[in-house]
């Protein structure tokens, strides 16, 4: 094998262009940002993928990225995805990789479920979450990797989700369907720079993962899709979630950390994430929610500038008896809201179990929850807070809140159940509950996450021969 690898570096770099770390465009030249640049790359047509749209390129993809992780150790490789419609099932990534995407480059997702692997359910879900059963690995897969990065210059993936939504309705599916983009047990992770367009279901999903960014991503699906929600970091620490644009017919975001009593066993919180100038339009679900699986906890969750239009709520907190862990120590601020059915909204009482394994006793814990200068227009109602009896949710702060109503809203403006807080400059008047004199403005920590200081490089694909 010594002998072997120069033999295939020669090969590889026979046909690579070279990319390289740079402070300007050079002619010629497609530049990025990346956690980090790679020293070679590649384009999918060196290993025979045709973007026709009709071609299946699923060999080409695993095959080109599997030559190109022999680079790993020397600088890492890039995979270029050129002008074209690349018709692919599920394929997996590895590390030290950059798959760049091409602004008029189109991967589609097979409609065909042949082509989409079935694997283990995930430990701290226990089960598939559309059936008991396995589940379909995601279009972009990848496991245990270190440094690596998806992005293009607005590129698009598609899963053409349609086949895959009406077979779930009408309850054909065997297994749970698959996502665009996962990315499990890895750490240093890049996502942006996208479009993504109808999903089977969930678009992003990093889970147990470390140092992830996600910035700069469009994602587009009907409304009326189902559980097709835009990011979902899942068990994972220090993430940054900055710039999205999503339409969705679930949550544009939402924070996870396993299910019941596999996610009490497996034991990893979320915590350490940002979220941060996102704009989101759900009419059905929420811009940000926290939960429902959240049974490792989730802690630390600082979310900024958001924009939310024709959304169903801001952020909203699901948990229910027999979740147990804790989501505590969020903070909000900057909310720019026009058309809600609720601004706040707590769930106490959402159900959806896995299995009947799950403890029935199990409290979760929710405290420390801060929202402040919030702007909302046409809402029918401020909030519907319900906690848990014997199980109060407390420490929420409420400060700067200004709420216009709609024309016809409902008569009850707080509705509050076992909750405890406080309030400042609050329109309308909160419910008892709430009615607490607070401080001027709700905590919102001072000192900066490590994600958010992390640097992304400008770096370039010199354009050669085979990629122009």
């Amino acid at each position: 094998m010594a002998n072997l690898f120069p033999f295939m570096l020669l090969i590889l770099l026979a046909y690579s262009s070279v990319s390289e770390c740079i402070n300007s465009t050079n002619s010629g030249s497609i530049t990025y940002k990346g956690l980090r640049c790679r020293k070679y790359s590649a384009v999918l047509t060196d290993f025979g993928g045709k973007g026709d749209g009709v071609t299946l390129n699923t060999q080409a993809f695993q095959k080109a990225i599997d030559k190109l992780s022999i680079l790993a150790k020397h600088g890492g490789a890039q995979l270029i995805v050129p002008p074209g419609k690349w018709l692919t099932g599920s394929f997996n990534l590895t590390s030290f990789f950059t798959l760049y995407i091409h602004k008029d480059a189109v991967i589609l997702g097979s409609p065909n479920e042949s082509d989409w692997p079935l694997i283990a359910p995930l430990p701290s879900y226990g089960v598939g979450r559309d059936t008991p059963g396995p589940r379909f690995a995601s279009l972009i897969f990848g496991t245990n990797l270190t440094d690596v990065i998806i992005t293009g210059g607005n590129g698009t993936i598609d899963g053409q989700g349609k086949t895959w939504w009406t077979n779930f309705r009408g309850g054909k599916l065997k297994n749970t369907r698959p996502y665009l983009i996962e990315i499990m047990h890895s750490k240093n992770v890049q996502i942006s720079n996208l479009v993504l367009v109808d999903s089977p279901s969930w678009n992003v999903h990093p889970i147990y993962c470390t140092n992830v960014i996600i910035e700069q991503l469009t994602i587009r699906a009907p409304i009326d899709s189902p559980n097709t929600d835009g990011i979902n970091p899942d068990s994972c620490t220090n993430v940054r979630i900055v710039d999205n644009y999503i339409v969705s017919g679930d949550d544009c975001v939402s924070v996870k950390s396993g299910w019941d009593q596999y996610g009490i066993k497996y034991n990893k919180s979320s915590e350490h994430i940002i979220i941060r100038r996102l704009t989101c339009i759900s009419p059905d679900s929420a811009a940000v929610a926290l939960g429902s699986e959240m049974s490792g906890g989730i802690q630390d969750v600082r979310i900024e500038d958001t924009v939310a239009i024709n959304t169903q709520s801001a952020i909203r907190i699901k948990t229910g008896l027999g979740r147990g862990g804790f989501v505590k120590n969020i903070f909000v601020k900057g909310m720019n809201l026009t058309t809600m059915k609720y601004v706040f909204w707590i769930t106490g009482n959402y159900g959806s179990h896995p299995d009947n394994g799950f403890n029935p006793n199990a409290m979760p814990v929710i405290k420390g929850i801060h929202y402040g200068d919030v702007v909302a227009v046409n809402v029918t109602q401020t909030a519907n807070l319900a906690g848990i009896p014997k199980g109060t949710f407390k420490d929420i702060c409420l400060s700067n809140v200004h709420v216009e109503l709609a024309k016809k809203p409902k008569k009850i403006q707080w509705n509050c159940t076992n909750v405890e807080g406080v309030s400042n400059n609050v329109t309308p008047q909160p419910c008892g509950m709430l009615a607490a004199k607070g401080p001027t403005k709700c905590d919102f920590p001072t000192k900066s996450l490590w994600i958010d200081g992390m640097m992304l490089k400008t770096c370039s694909i010199v354009l050669g021969p085979h990629n122009v």
